[in-house]
């Protein structure tokens, strides 16, 4: 345990941070299965709109860096790809 104050406010912000970026990394990852199971469902055009979303909140992570912005553009990038083999 951090005996000095700074030390202790430092371990604090990072344990609120740690958790906030938890939740929108689990909320990324929920948008990402929503627009997966719409191109197993071979549904182009609900896939298409939610990717759209899906697409406004990874670049929003990235600019945050809750998430590196090369893992996000691989992400945005296999899921177009995917979703342009629907048709």
């Amino acid at each position: 345990m951090a005996n000095i104050q700074s030390a202790k406010k430092r371990s604090r912000q990072a344990n609120s941070r740690n958790s906030l970026k938890s939740s929108q990394r689990a909320s990324m990852r929920t948008m990402i299965k929503n627009v997966e199971d719409a191109i197993a469902e071979n549904d182009a055009t609900k896939a298409k709109d939610i990717f759209i979303s899906t697409q406004k909140v990874l670049d929003k992570l990235a600019n945050k860096k809750v998430l590196p912005k090369n893992a996000v553009a691989r992400q945005k990038s296999r899921l177009s790809k995917s979703i342009k083999k629907l048709g």
